[in-house]
């Protein structure tokens, strides 16, 4: 890691509040080495360059605990986790939380462990497996306090695969792009019929970036339909519009 790009991970984590102190600062840079890594072997992520993946994958990730939605000692669940974003970079701020990885490609859950095991995480859970099976499943449906996901399908489908896992009260943390606010006017059935409200829209700044990016916010207010999330595949092919 350059002292460049240390400091300017560094002054990016607490930009938005957090510290970032040695220790999590190390933790990083193994994440990054691991995953520049397992990405020779595996694809895991197009952006593969220290700087990018500091800015694009770890600050952005971070940034969901951007309107304090996300607190250390909640239990957060990341759906369709891919190469960990942004379930690991927030569990590496917060080491308090209790989180979840689901991925439905065994491989990804493979590198996943293996990143918590040399970062020394604990009190992470990896699930291989669809987030349709594992929202009915007892043991996780209505579990959560908080259900994230980043760049994963349509706003709609998203939240079908996500917001059984929430508990009533807890939040939606959802991270996109420029297209927000026409995915959200998509999203006004699926939030009625699932039990959300939507409570904010934050915009992101990430630094030397000129990406938009936008973190969306819902809060659980009734529980969600017995019936959903529906059979594997269903969410996709008919989202609930």
């Amino acid at each position: 890691m350059t002292n460049v790009n240390r400091e300017l991970l560094k002054n990016g984590i607490e930009d938005f509040g957090l510290t970032a102190d040695d220790k999590t600062l190390d933790r990083f840079r193994m994440y990054r080495e691991l995953l520049a890594e397992w990405n020779r072997k595996m694809n895991l992520t197009g952006i593969d360059d220290e700087k990018g993946t500091y800015i694009k994958h770890f600050l952005d990730s971070v940034s969901a605990v951007k309107g304090g939605y996300i607190k250390d000692g909640m239990s957060i669940i990341d759906v369709g986790t891919g190469a960990g974003f942004p379930g690991v970079p927030l569990k590496v701020c917060l080491e308090n939380t209790k989180v979840t990885l689901l991925d439905s490609l065994n491989k990804r859950i493979n590198f996943l462990q293996e990143v918590c095991n040399q970062l020394e995480l604990e009190d992470v859970e990896f699930i291989h497996g669809r987030a349709e099976d594992f929202g009915k499943n007892p043991d996780y449906r209505e579990q959560y306090d908080v259900a994230t996901a980043r760049a994963v399908a349509g706003l709609p489908i998203l939240m079908e695969f996500c917001v059984p896992f929430i508990k009533v009260g807890g939040y939606f943390v959802c991270l996109k792009g420029p297209n927000a606010d026409l995915e959200l006017e998509e999203s006004k059935k699926a939030m009625e019929v699932l039990g959300i409200e939507f409570v904010e829209k934050l915009d992101i700044q990430l630094p030397e970036t000129d990406l938009n990016h936008n973190i969306l916010v819902f809060k659980k207010v009734s529980e969600t339909p017995s019936k959903y999330p529906r059979k594997a595949g269903k969410p996709a092919k008919s989202p609930i519009k």
